[in-house]
Protein backbone atom coordinates (compact mmCIF):
# COMPACT_ATOMS: atom_id res chain seq x y z
CA UNK A 1 0.00 0.00 0.00
CA UNK A 2 1.42 3.77 -0.71
CA UNK A 3 2.66 5.38 2.54
CA UNK A 4 0.66 7.65 4.20
CA UNK A 5 2.13 11.39 4.11
CA UNK A 6 3.61 10.95 8.06
CA UNK A 7 5.40 8.29 7.06
CA UNK A 8 9.58 8.33 6.52
CA UNK A 9 9.09 5.07 4.51
CA UNK A 10 8.79 6.87 1.60
CA UNK A 11 12.11 8.16 1.82
CA UNK A 12 13.07 4.60 1.50
CA UNK A 13 11.57 3.94 -1.52
CA UNK A 14 13.18 7.00 -2.63
CA UNK A 15 16.50 5.56 -1.79
CA UNK A 16 15.74 2.20 -3.71
CA UNK A 17 14.30 4.29 -6.92
CA UNK A 18 17.70 6.32 -6.73
CA UNK A 19 20.32 3.88 -6.68
CA UNK A 20 18.26 2.17 -9.96
CA UNK A 21 18.07 5.61 -11.65
CA UNK A 22 21.66 5.96 -10.94
CA UNK A 23 22.90 2.80 -12.12
CA UNK A 24 20.59 3.12 -15.07
CA UNK A 25 22.12 6.32 -16.04
CA UNK A 26 25.33 4.88 -15.04
CA UNK A 27 25.72 2.27 -17.57
CA UNK A 28 23.86 4.32 -20.57
CA UNK A 29 26.74 6.74 -19.97
CA UNK A 30 29.95 4.70 -19.39
CA UNK A 31 29.07 2.13 -22.47
CA UNK A 32 29.21 5.31 -24.49
CA UNK A 33 32.71 6.42 -23.62
CA UNK A 34 34.23 2.31 -24.19
CA UNK A 35 33.26 1.96 -27.89
CA UNK A 36 36.53 2.44 -29.12
CA UNK A 37 37.57 -0.23 -26.92
CA UNK A 38 34.70 -2.40 -27.72
CA UNK A 39 35.24 -1.37 -31.59
CA UNK A 40 39.07 -3.22 -31.40
CA UNK A 41 38.67 -5.58 -28.64
CA UNK A 42 35.57 -7.42 -30.69
CA UNK A 43 37.34 -6.52 -34.39
CA UNK A 44 34.33 -4.47 -34.84
CA UNK A 45 34.25 -1.65 -37.71
CA UNK A 46 32.39 1.67 -36.58
CA UNK A 47 29.14 0.60 -37.94
CA UNK A 48 28.94 -2.52 -35.64
CA UNK A 49 30.10 -0.80 -32.48
CA UNK A 50 27.44 1.73 -33.07
CA UNK A 51 24.54 -0.61 -32.89
CA UNK A 52 25.36 -1.78 -29.76
CA UNK A 53 24.11 1.98 -28.17
CA UNK A 54 21.35 2.24 -31.33
CA UNK A 55 19.74 -1.65 -30.41
CA UNK A 56 19.79 -0.27 -26.68
CA UNK A 57 17.91 2.94 -27.32
CA UNK A 58 15.32 1.35 -30.24
CA UNK A 59 14.74 -1.43 -27.71
CA UNK A 60 14.39 1.22 -24.75
CA UNK A 61 11.88 3.42 -26.08
CA UNK A 62 9.83 0.99 -27.99
CA UNK A 63 8.59 -0.32 -24.63
CA UNK A 64 8.14 2.19 -22.33
CA UNK A 65 4.84 2.64 -23.23
CA UNK A 66 3.79 -0.76 -23.17
CA UNK A 67 5.63 -1.71 -19.44
CA UNK A 68 4.16 1.51 -18.02
CA UNK A 69 0.92 -0.06 -19.33
CA UNK A 70 1.83 -3.38 -17.36
CA UNK A 71 2.65 -1.89 -14.33
CA UNK A 72 -0.62 -0.71 -14.33
CA UNK A 73 -2.28 -3.42 -14.70
CA UNK A 74 -0.30 -6.02 -12.64
CA UNK A 75 1.49 -3.44 -10.55
CA UNK A 76 4.28 -1.48 -10.61
CA UNK A 77 6.86 -3.13 -8.22
CA UNK A 78 6.07 -6.33 -9.85
CA UNK A 79 7.11 -5.34 -13.26
CA UNK A 80 10.07 -3.03 -11.94
CA UNK A 81 11.56 -5.75 -9.78
CA UNK A 82 11.26 -7.90 -13.09
CA UNK A 83 13.10 -5.26 -14.98
CA UNK A 84 15.58 -5.18 -12.42
CA UNK A 85 16.85 -8.84 -12.31
CA UNK A 86 16.54 -9.05 -16.33
CA UNK A 87 19.17 -6.12 -16.41
CA UNK A 88 21.35 -7.81 -13.85
CA UNK A 89 21.31 -10.79 -15.37
CA UNK A 90 22.02 -9.06 -19.05
CA UNK A 91 24.71 -7.30 -17.99
CA UNK A 92 26.60 -10.28 -17.07
CA UNK A 93 25.92 -11.55 -20.14
CA UNK A 94 27.03 -8.71 -22.07
CA UNK A 95 30.56 -9.13 -20.05
CA UNK A 96 30.55 -12.15 -21.33
CA UNK A 97 30.01 -11.79 -25.05
CA UNK A 98 32.57 -12.92 -27.61
CA UNK A 99 31.42 -11.03 -30.74
CA UNK A 100 29.95 -7.87 -31.85
CA UNK A 101 27.00 -9.85 -32.43
CA UNK A 102 26.66 -11.59 -29.01
CA UNK A 103 26.81 -8.33 -26.97
CA UNK A 104 24.12 -6.30 -29.31
CA UNK A 105 21.94 -9.22 -28.76
CA UNK A 106 23.09 -8.72 -24.64
CA UNK A 107 22.14 -5.13 -25.14
CA UNK A 108 19.23 -5.65 -26.38
CA UNK A 109 17.76 -7.97 -23.53
CA UNK A 110 19.74 -5.43 -20.70
CA UNK A 111 17.24 -2.45 -22.48
CA UNK A 112 14.23 -4.81 -22.10
CA UNK A 113 15.09 -4.37 -18.23
CA UNK A 114 15.94 -1.10 -18.46
CA UNK A 115 12.27 0.15 -19.99
CA UNK A 116 10.66 -2.24 -17.03
CA UNK A 117 12.76 -0.04 -14.32
CA UNK A 118 12.60 3.52 -16.20
CA UNK A 119 8.67 3.21 -17.32
CA UNK A 120 7.58 2.20 -13.42
CA UNK A 121 9.93 4.49 -11.47
CA UNK A 122 8.01 7.37 -11.83
CA UNK A 123 4.99 5.66 -10.92
CA UNK A 124 5.99 4.24 -7.93
CA UNK A 125 7.32 7.68 -6.52
CA UNK A 126 4.04 9.26 -7.24
CA UNK A 127 2.06 7.22 -5.78
CA UNK A 128 4.39 6.72 -2.34
CA UNK A 129 4.92 10.31 -1.62
CA UNK A 130 2.09 13.07 -0.71
CA UNK A 131 1.23 15.47 -3.63
CA UNK A 132 2.91 18.20 -1.94
CA UNK A 133 6.14 16.42 -1.70
CA UNK A 134 6.05 15.02 -5.91
CA UNK A 135 7.92 17.57 -7.30
CA UNK A 136 10.73 16.82 -4.35
CA UNK A 137 10.62 13.52 -4.92
CA UNK A 138 11.40 13.25 -8.73
CA UNK A 139 13.58 16.45 -8.29
CA UNK A 140 15.53 14.31 -5.96
CA UNK A 141 15.34 10.92 -8.85
CA UNK A 142 16.85 13.49 -11.89
CA UNK A 143 19.84 14.40 -9.34
CA UNK A 144 20.55 10.40 -9.34
CA UNK A 145 20.17 10.43 -12.87
CA UNK A 146 22.63 13.39 -13.39
CA UNK A 147 24.80 11.91 -10.74
CA UNK A 148 25.06 8.99 -12.70
CA UNK A 149 25.51 10.67 -16.26
CA UNK A 150 28.70 12.88 -14.75
CA UNK A 151 30.28 9.97 -12.76
CA UNK A 152 29.60 7.33 -16.36
CA UNK A 153 32.30 8.78 -18.46
CA UNK A 154 35.46 8.92 -15.93
CA UNK A 155 34.37 5.63 -14.05
CA UNK A 156 33.85 3.96 -17.05
CA UNK A 157 37.44 5.03 -18.79
CA UNK A 158 39.28 4.13 -15.21
CA UNK A 159 37.25 0.36 -15.11
CA UNK A 160 37.80 -0.47 -18.35
CA UNK A 161 41.63 0.96 -18.40
CA UNK A 162 42.14 -0.95 -14.96
CA UNK A 163 40.38 -4.19 -16.22
CA UNK A 164 38.86 -4.45 -19.31
CA UNK A 165 36.02 -3.40 -21.06
CA UNK A 166 33.90 -6.46 -19.52
CA UNK A 167 34.42 -4.71 -15.94
CA UNK A 168 31.85 -1.83 -16.97
CA UNK A 169 29.18 -4.06 -17.57
CA UNK A 170 29.99 -6.53 -14.80
CA UNK A 171 29.98 -3.59 -12.41
CA UNK A 172 26.49 -3.61 -12.54
CA UNK A 173 25.59 -6.85 -11.11
CA UNK A 174 26.80 -6.46 -7.83
CA UNK A 175 25.21 -2.51 -7.61
CA UNK A 176 22.10 -4.36 -9.35
CA UNK A 177 21.73 -7.33 -6.79
CA UNK A 178 21.68 -4.16 -3.98
CA UNK A 179 19.48 -2.17 -5.51
CA UNK A 180 17.17 -5.30 -6.06
CA UNK A 181 17.44 -5.95 -2.32
CA UNK A 182 16.28 -2.65 -1.74
CA UNK A 183 13.59 -2.67 -4.07
CA UNK A 184 12.13 -5.30 -2.66
CA UNK A 185 12.83 -4.73 1.33
CA UNK A 186 11.45 -1.42 0.74
CA UNK A 187 8.93 -0.52 -2.19
CA UNK A 188 5.31 -1.29 -1.18
CA UNK A 189 3.18 -3.79 -3.92
CA UNK A 190 0.52 -1.89 -5.08
CA UNK A 191 -3.34 -3.46 -6.29
CA UNK A 192 -3.15 -4.42 -9.71
CA UNK A 193 -5.33 -2.22 -11.98
CA UNK A 194 -8.81 -3.89 -12.91
CA UNK A 195 -9.21 -7.54 -13.75
CA UNK A 196 -11.82 -6.52 -15.97
CA UNK A 197 -8.64 -4.61 -18.35
CA UNK A 198 -6.64 -6.69 -21.01
CA UNK A 199 -3.61 -6.25 -21.84
CA UNK A 200 -3.74 -4.54 -25.52
CA UNK A 201 -1.32 -6.66 -27.34
CA UNK A 202 -2.05 -5.54 -30.87
CA UNK A 203 -1.79 -2.09 -30.25
CA UNK A 204 1.62 -2.99 -28.14
CA UNK A 205 3.05 -4.90 -31.23
CA UNK A 206 1.76 -1.64 -33.66
CA UNK A 207 2.74 1.09 -31.38
CA UNK A 208 6.44 -0.85 -31.06
CA UNK A 209 6.56 -1.36 -34.63
CA UNK A 210 5.78 2.21 -35.55
CA UNK A 211 8.28 4.15 -33.24
CA UNK A 212 11.32 2.01 -34.00
CA UNK A 213 11.17 2.55 -37.49
CA UNK A 214 10.36 6.20 -36.83
CA UNK A 215 13.24 6.46 -34.49
CA UNK A 216 15.51 4.59 -36.63
CA UNK A 217 14.81 6.67 -39.57
CA UNK A 218 15.78 9.77 -37.28
CA UNK A 219 18.33 7.82 -36.08
CA UNK A 220 20.21 6.75 -39.45
CA UNK A 221 18.91 9.66 -41.32
CA UNK A 222 22.14 12.28 -40.90
CA UNK A 223 24.37 9.17 -42.24
CA UNK A 224 21.85 7.89 -45.24
CA UNK A 225 20.63 10.78 -45.87
CA UNK A 226 17.57 12.29 -45.27
CA UNK A 227 15.91 11.95 -48.81
CA UNK A 228 17.66 8.79 -49.31
CA UNK A 229 14.86 6.16 -50.32
CA UNK A 230 15.50 4.24 -47.40
CA UNK A 231 15.04 6.92 -44.69
CA UNK A 232 11.99 8.03 -46.88
CA UNK A 233 10.98 4.40 -46.78
CA UNK A 234 11.24 4.20 -42.92
CA UNK A 235 9.62 7.52 -42.37
CA UNK A 236 6.32 6.37 -44.26
CA UNK A 237 6.09 3.18 -42.77
CA UNK A 238 6.05 5.05 -39.15
CA UNK A 239 3.54 7.31 -40.34
CA UNK A 240 1.26 4.29 -41.51
CA UNK A 241 1.97 2.42 -38.54
CA UNK A 242 1.37 4.94 -35.94
CA UNK A 243 -1.93 6.52 -37.44
CA UNK A 244 -3.27 2.59 -37.29
CA UNK A 245 -2.13 2.82 -33.79
CA UNK A 246 -4.52 5.77 -32.94
CA UNK A 247 -6.88 3.72 -34.97
CA UNK A 248 -6.54 0.83 -32.75
CA UNK A 249 -6.53 2.68 -29.11
CA UNK A 250 -9.96 4.73 -30.50
CA UNK A 251 -11.48 0.88 -30.77
CA UNK A 252 -10.29 -0.20 -28.01
CA UNK A 253 -11.89 -1.40 -24.72
CA UNK A 254 -8.77 -0.94 -22.32
CA UNK A 255 -6.30 1.03 -24.58
CA UNK A 256 -2.70 0.60 -24.32
CA UNK A 257 -2.72 4.47 -24.56
CA UNK A 258 -5.26 6.41 -22.73
CA UNK A 259 -5.74 8.77 -25.45
CA UNK A 260 -8.33 11.05 -22.91
CA UNK A 261 -4.80 11.99 -21.22
CA UNK A 262 -4.34 14.50 -23.85
CA UNK A 263 -7.46 16.31 -23.38
CA UNK A 264 -5.94 17.59 -20.11
CA UNK A 265 -3.81 20.61 -21.87
CA UNK A 266 -1.74 20.40 -18.76
CA UNK A 267 -0.82 16.31 -19.59
CA UNK A 268 -0.33 17.47 -23.34
CA UNK A 269 2.16 20.62 -23.01
CA UNK A 270 4.40 19.01 -20.35
CA UNK A 271 4.92 16.20 -22.30
CA UNK A 272 5.51 18.84 -25.46
CA UNK A 273 7.46 20.78 -23.27
CA UNK A 274 10.04 17.79 -22.46
CA UNK A 275 9.85 17.10 -25.97
CA UNK A 276 11.57 20.31 -26.77
CA UNK A 277 13.77 20.22 -23.70
CA UNK A 278 15.61 16.94 -24.33
CA UNK A 279 15.79 18.18 -28.40
CA UNK A 280 18.02 20.92 -26.67
CA UNK A 281 19.71 18.87 -24.58
CA UNK A 282 21.16 15.83 -26.74
CA UNK A 283 22.21 18.47 -29.44
CA UNK A 284 24.70 19.58 -26.81
CA UNK A 285 25.50 16.27 -25.92
CA UNK A 286 26.21 15.69 -29.81
CA UNK A 287 27.94 18.78 -30.74
CA UNK A 288 30.01 19.59 -28.09
CA UNK A 289 32.16 16.69 -28.01
CA UNK A 290 32.70 17.64 -31.67
CA UNK A 291 33.67 21.36 -31.03
CA UNK A 292 36.07 20.64 -28.28
CA UNK A 293 37.58 17.90 -29.37
CA UNK A 294 37.65 18.11 -33.24
CA UNK A 295 37.53 22.13 -33.04
CA UNK A 296 39.67 22.81 -30.57
CA UNK A 297 42.07 19.83 -30.18
CA UNK A 298 41.21 18.34 -26.31
CA UNK A 299 41.75 15.03 -25.91
CA UNK A 300 39.06 13.06 -24.48
CA UNK A 301 39.43 13.32 -20.85
CA UNK A 302 39.49 16.85 -21.05
CA UNK A 303 36.44 17.08 -23.15
CA UNK A 304 34.75 14.93 -20.78
CA UNK A 305 35.86 17.20 -17.34
CA UNK A 306 35.06 20.47 -19.05
CA UNK A 307 31.54 18.72 -20.07
CA UNK A 308 30.36 17.44 -16.08
CA UNK A 309 29.97 21.29 -15.85
CA UNK A 310 26.48 20.93 -17.30
CA UNK A 311 25.31 17.67 -15.05
CA UNK A 312 27.10 18.58 -11.97
CA UNK A 313 24.33 22.11 -12.12
CA UNK A 314 21.36 20.33 -13.20
CA UNK A 315 22.05 17.36 -9.98
CA UNK A 316 22.30 20.64 -7.60
CA UNK A 317 19.12 22.69 -9.19
CA UNK A 318 16.87 19.92 -10.19
CA UNK A 319 15.34 19.21 -6.16
CA UNK A 320 15.68 22.48 -5.52
CA UNK A 321 13.52 23.61 -8.10
CA UNK A 322 10.77 20.59 -7.70
CA UNK A 323 10.71 21.36 -4.14
CA UNK A 324 9.79 24.96 -5.29
CA UNK A 325 7.23 23.62 -7.78
CA UNK A 326 5.33 22.06 -5.20
CA UNK A 327 4.90 25.13 -3.33
CA UNK A 328 4.09 27.38 -6.47
CA UNK A 329 3.24 25.21 -8.78
CA UNK A 330 4.51 24.46 -12.07
CA UNK A 331 4.15 27.01 -14.60
CA UNK A 332 6.73 29.60 -13.47
CA UNK A 333 9.54 27.09 -12.78
CA UNK A 334 8.82 25.22 -15.70
CA UNK A 335 8.98 28.53 -17.88
CA UNK A 336 11.89 29.94 -16.45
CA UNK A 337 13.87 27.17 -16.84
CA UNK A 338 13.37 26.77 -20.30
CA UNK A 339 14.27 30.70 -20.95
CA UNK A 340 17.65 30.44 -19.15
CA UNK A 341 17.93 27.02 -21.54
CA UNK A 342 16.99 29.13 -24.76
CA UNK A 343 19.84 31.67 -23.52
CA UNK A 344 21.97 28.80 -22.81
CA UNK A 345 21.68 27.80 -26.63
CA UNK A 346 22.18 30.94 -28.15
CA UNK A 347 25.46 31.31 -25.53
CA UNK A 348 26.33 27.81 -27.29
CA UNK A 349 25.75 29.74 -30.55
CA UNK A 350 28.46 32.19 -30.13
CA UNK A 351 31.30 29.69 -29.41
CA UNK A 352 34.10 30.12 -32.15
CA UNK A 353 37.23 29.12 -32.34
CA UNK A 354 39.25 30.97 -29.98
CA UNK A 355 36.54 31.27 -27.22
CA UNK A 356 37.99 31.56 -23.48
CA UNK A 357 37.49 27.94 -21.89
CA UNK A 358 35.66 30.09 -19.27
CA UNK A 359 32.90 31.12 -21.83
CA UNK A 360 32.22 27.46 -22.94
CA UNK A 361 31.74 26.27 -19.12
CA UNK A 362 29.71 29.50 -18.13
CA UNK A 363 27.37 28.39 -21.22
CA UNK A 364 27.34 24.82 -19.82
CA UNK A 365 26.51 25.86 -16.73
CA UNK A 366 23.58 28.36 -18.11
CA UNK A 367 22.37 25.04 -20.16
CA UNK A 368 22.25 22.64 -16.59
CA UNK A 369 20.50 25.41 -15.01
CA UNK A 370 18.20 25.83 -17.17
CA UNK A 371 17.39 21.97 -17.41
CA UNK A 372 17.51 21.46 -13.46
CA UNK A 373 15.34 24.21 -12.86
CA UNK A 374 12.93 22.67 -15.54
CA UNK A 375 13.27 19.17 -15.50
CA UNK A 376 11.16 18.65 -11.50
CA UNK A 377 8.46 20.96 -11.75
CA UNK A 378 7.26 19.32 -15.72
CA UNK A 379 7.61 15.69 -14.60
CA UNK A 380 5.81 16.47 -11.35
CA UNK A 381 3.26 18.12 -14.15
CA UNK A 382 2.63 15.16 -16.25
CA UNK A 383 2.79 12.81 -13.77
CA UNK A 384 0.27 14.74 -11.07
CA UNK A 385 -2.17 15.47 -14.15
CA UNK A 386 -2.72 11.86 -14.74
CA UNK A 387 -5.07 9.54 -12.58
CA UNK A 388 -4.08 7.71 -10.55
CA UNK A 389 -4.88 4.10 -12.47
CA UNK A 390 -2.81 5.89 -15.52
CA UNK A 391 0.26 6.50 -13.48
CA UNK A 392 2.46 3.48 -15.49
CA UNK A 393 0.72 5.19 -18.68
CA UNK A 394 1.91 8.46 -18.01
CA UNK A 395 5.20 7.24 -16.35
CA UNK A 396 5.69 5.78 -19.64
CA UNK A 397 4.82 8.33 -22.07
CA UNK A 398 6.85 11.01 -20.32
CA UNK A 399 9.54 8.07 -20.43
CA UNK A 400 9.34 7.99 -24.54
CA UNK A 401 9.02 12.21 -24.74
CA UNK A 402 13.06 11.69 -23.26
CA UNK A 403 13.57 8.87 -26.17
CA UNK A 404 11.80 10.77 -28.37
CA UNK A 405 13.39 14.46 -27.86
CA UNK A 406 17.17 12.71 -27.18
CA UNK A 407 16.58 10.79 -30.98
CA UNK A 408 15.40 14.16 -32.27
CA UNK A 409 17.88 16.08 -31.35
CA UNK A 410 20.65 14.23 -32.39
CA UNK A 411 19.02 13.58 -35.85
CA UNK A 412 18.70 17.31 -36.43
CA UNK A 413 21.84 18.43 -35.17
CA UNK A 414 23.47 15.82 -37.22
CA UNK A 415 21.83 16.67 -39.83
CA UNK A 416 22.39 20.35 -40.01
CA UNK A 417 26.21 19.94 -38.70
CA UNK A 418 26.57 17.20 -41.79
CA UNK A 419 25.06 19.85 -44.53
CA UNK A 420 26.88 22.38 -43.39
CA UNK A 421 30.26 20.76 -43.16
CA UNK A 422 30.28 19.24 -46.22
CA UNK A 423 30.10 23.21 -48.04
CA UNK A 424 33.35 23.79 -46.22
CA UNK A 425 37.21 23.02 -48.16
CA UNK A 426 40.96 23.02 -46.82
CA UNK A 427 40.55 26.66 -47.26
CA UNK A 428 37.25 27.76 -45.43
CA UNK A 429 36.71 25.40 -43.12
CA UNK A 430 33.20 25.04 -42.22
CA UNK A 431 33.40 23.26 -38.69
CA UNK A 432 32.48 26.10 -36.12
CA UNK A 433 29.54 27.89 -38.77
CA UNK A 434 28.12 24.33 -38.45
CA UNK A 435 27.88 23.97 -34.48
CA UNK A 436 27.16 27.91 -34.67
CA UNK A 437 23.65 26.88 -37.00
CA UNK A 438 22.85 23.99 -35.27
CA UNK A 439 22.76 25.46 -31.76
CA UNK A 440 20.90 28.39 -33.45
CA UNK A 441 18.10 25.90 -34.24
CA UNK A 442 17.96 24.30 -30.88
CA UNK A 443 17.31 27.78 -29.86
CA UNK A 444 14.59 27.93 -31.68
CA UNK A 445 13.10 24.34 -30.29
CA UNK A 446 13.90 25.96 -26.80
CA UNK A 447 11.61 29.31 -27.78
CA UNK A 448 9.10 26.86 -28.22
CA UNK A 449 9.57 24.82 -25.28
CA UNK A 450 9.02 28.36 -23.23
CA UNK A 451 5.60 28.64 -25.31
CA UNK A 452 4.79 25.48 -24.30
CA UNK A 453 5.49 25.58 -20.90
CA UNK A 454 3.99 29.37 -20.14
CA UNK A 455 0.73 28.88 -21.54
CA UNK A 456 -0.07 26.14 -19.07
CA UNK A 457 -2.94 26.95 -16.58
CA UNK A 458 -1.80 27.81 -13.67
CA UNK A 459 -1.96 25.53 -10.56
CA UNK A 460 -0.40 23.34 -8.32
CA UNK A 461 1.83 19.99 -8.93
CA UNK A 462 -1.20 17.53 -8.54
CA UNK A 463 -3.66 19.51 -10.76
CA UNK A 464 -5.83 17.44 -13.06
CA UNK A 465 -5.78 19.53 -16.01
Amino acid sequence: MPQTENSNHKWLVLLAVGIGTFMSALDASVVNTILPVLRRSLSSDVAGVEWVVTVYLLTLSGLLLSFGRLGDLRGHKTIYLSGFGIFVVSSALCGLATSIVMLVIFRTTQAVGAAMLAANSPAILTKNFPARQRGQALGLQATMTYLGLTAGPSFGGWLASQFGWQAVFYINVPVGALALWVSLRFIPYDAPGKVTERFDLPGAGVFIAGLVTLLLALNQGHNLGWTSPVILGLLASAALLLLAFGWIETRSAAPMLDLSLFRHPLFTLSVASAVFNYICLYCVTFLLPHYLIDGRGLNTAQAGLLLTAQPIVMAITAPLSGTLSDRIGVRLPGTIGMSILAAGMLLLSRLGSSSPWVQIILALAIVGLGTGIFVSPNNSAVMGSAPRQRQGIAAGVLATARSFGMVLGIGVAGAIYTTVLAGGSVEHPTLFPAIQTSFMVAAVFAALGIITSAVRRKGIADEKG
